[in-house]
C-alpha cells in the first residue's frame, strides 16, 4: 500500500468512535474528538479526564454521558494544558465546581510568545486545518481536531485548582484518586492514578503510535531522557488499564507491560544510538539516515503515523549539540541565494528542469523537491508536493506537504 493507503487503515482500525466501559463507574472514551476521554462516576457527580478539543465534539460527548447516568459533571482534571484536551471544557461550565491542574515544572524559554505567528503559521500546516477531510484524513494520534469544523469553537475552562508538588492525593466526590507529576512529552503532565482499581490516565505520555519527540510547529527540546525515566515509573506502578490521552486502551498487566516498555525502549534506542552516532562525527543528516528502530520495535503500536524517527534524531541532535555538526562547509556559509544561483548556472536551468520533469515522471518526488530549491519552478514543485503526499503515512508530513501545494 501507498503511505496514503496505510494512513487512511489505520485511522479506520483505530479511530472509531467507541465507548468502553473500564469497570462499573469508568468509562473510556475513544473517537469522540482528537483526544480521548475518561469518566469517573462518583457517589454524586461525574469527574472528567480532559474534555475533547472543542465544544461541538464536547457536546456529543455530554449526551453520551447523559445516556450513562444523571449525574452531573463537578470536577476536570486536566492530564495537561494542550488545546486538544482542554476544548471541549466549557461545555461542563454550568455544573463544573473545579477544574484541576498540575503547573509545568519548568518554564518555557522567556519571549517564546514573540514566535506566535511563525508557529501558528506551521501548526495550520502539520494539522492540515486549512485541508478537506478527504486530503486531511486524520490527525495522526485520533481523528481530527473539531474546532476547524463550522459552528464549532474551543471552549475552555481556566484551573482553579493548581498543584505544585509531586504528587497529590484526593478523595472526590467518594473515589479516592493519585495525581503524580509525570513531565514527559509535555513539562505539565500528569498521570492519574485510581488506587482501588489500579487503573492510570496517563495524558500524552504514552500513546499507541511513534513518540512525538520534536513538533513540526515549533517546540523547544523535549527532554528524551527523563520521558524513559516516566515511563519508568508508570511501569513500577505495574497498573491494570492504561487509558492514554490518544489511541486505545491497555487492557491487562501483560498488555500495559508489554507495550510501554516497548514505547520506552523505542525512546531509549533512539536516544542512544543518536548519541552513539553523534558522538563518531556524524553530521545530523547521516545521524537521521543511520538511526532506524530495530525489527522487535516494529510494531504496529509505534507507527510513525505522527511524528518520525528521522525527526527525533535531528531534535536530540540540536538539543545536545546545537545547530552546528561538524561540517565546516557550515560554519560561516555564502548565502542561500547566492548559492542557489551558482549552482543553477553550473547546472543549467535546462538540464536542471529535465532532470526534475524525469525525478517526478518515476515517481521520485522527494528528489525533485530538493532540485527544485535550486530552480523554484511553482508547478514543478506543486506536483512533486502533491505526489509525495500519497507517499507518506506520517499525517504532520502529509499534511505539509498537502498544505505548501495548496498555498503555491
Amino acid at each position: 500500500m501507498t503511505g496514503e493507503q496505510l494512513l487512511i487503515e489505520f485511522t479506520k482500525e483505530n479511530f472509531a468512535k467507541k465507548v468502553y466501559r473500564i469497570q462499573e463507574n469508568v468509562y473510556y472514551f475513544v473517537g469522540f474528538g482528537n483526544s480521548n476521554v475518561t469518566a469517573i462516576i462518583g457517589d454524586s457527580s461525574i469527574i472528567l479526564v480532559d474534555t475533547l478539543d472543542c465544544d461541538l465534539f464536547a457536546k456529543d460527548l455530554k449526551k453520551e454521558l447523559e445516556s450513562i447516568t444523571t449525574k452531573p459533571v463537578e470536577t476536570i482534571i486536566y492530564t495537561h494544558r494542550c488545546p486538544d484536551h482542554m476544548g471541549g471544557a466549557g461545555v461542563f461550565k454550568d455544573t463544573v465546581k473545579e477544574v484541576i491542574a498540575f503547573d509545568k515544572l519548568t518554564e518555557d524559554l522567556k519571549y517564546y510568545d514573540k514566535l506566535e505567528d511563525i508557529i501558528n503559521m506551521r501548526k495550520v500546516f502539520a494539522r492540515g486545518y486549512g485541508l478537506s477531510d478527504i486530503d486531511a484524513i486524520t490527525h495522526g494520534m485520533g481523528p481530527r481536531e473539531g474546532f476547524i469544523k463550522e459552528g464549532a469553537q474551543r471552549a475552555f475552562l481556566e484551573p482553579t485548582t493548581i498543584y505544585t508538588g509531586k504528587s497529590v492525593e484526593r478523595r472526590i466526590d467518594g473515589i479516592p484518586f493519585k495525581l503524580i507529576r509525570m513531565p514527559g512529552e509535555t513539562k505539565d503532565s500528569i498521570s492519574i492514578l485510581l488506587p482501588e482499581s489500579n487503573i492510570m490516565m496517563v495524558g500524552d505520555n504514552y500513546y499507541g503510535v511513534f513518540p512525538n519527540m520534536y513538533s513540526v510547529r515549533g517546540s523547544s527540546y523535549r527532554d528524551v531522557a527523563n520521558w524513559i525515566d516516566v515511563i519508568d515509573s508508570i511501569l513500577a506502578l505495574d497498573p491494570e488499564v492504561v487509558l492514554p490521552g490518544h489511541t486505545n486502551p491497555l487492557i491487562g498487566k501483560a498488555e500495559v507491560q508489554k507495550n510501554l516498555k516497548n514505547f520506552r525502549d523505542a525512546l531509549e534506542y533512539v536516544l542512544m544510538k543518536t548519541l552513539e552516532c553523534m558522538n563518531n562525527g556524524l553530521s545530523m543528516n547521516e545521524c537521521a539516515e543511520a538511526v532506524k528502530l530495530p525489527d522487535h520495535l516494529q510494531t504496529p503500536f509505534l507507527g510513525e503515523y505522527f511524528s518520525l524517527v528521522e525527526w527525533a534524531v535531528k531534535a536530540i541532535y540540536t538539543g545536545y549539540l546545537g545547530w552546528f555538526d561538524g561540517t565546516v562547509s557550515k560554519l560561516m556559509p555564502t548565502s542561500d541565494e547566492e548559492y542557489r544561483e551558482t549552482m543553477l548556472s553550473l547546472i543549467g536551468e535546462d538540464l536542471l528542469r529535465a532532470k526534475i520533469k524525469e525525478c517526478i515522471f518515476l515517481e521520485n518526488y522527494q528528489m525533485a523537491l530538493q532540485l527544485n530549491w535550486f530552480l523554484q519552478d511553482d508547478q514543478l514543485e506543486k506536483i512533486a508536493l502533491k505526489g509525495r503526499a500519497t507517499q507518506v503515512a506520517n499525517a504532520n508530513a502529509r499534511h505539509y506537504f498537502l498544505a505548501r501545494a495548496n498555498e503555491l
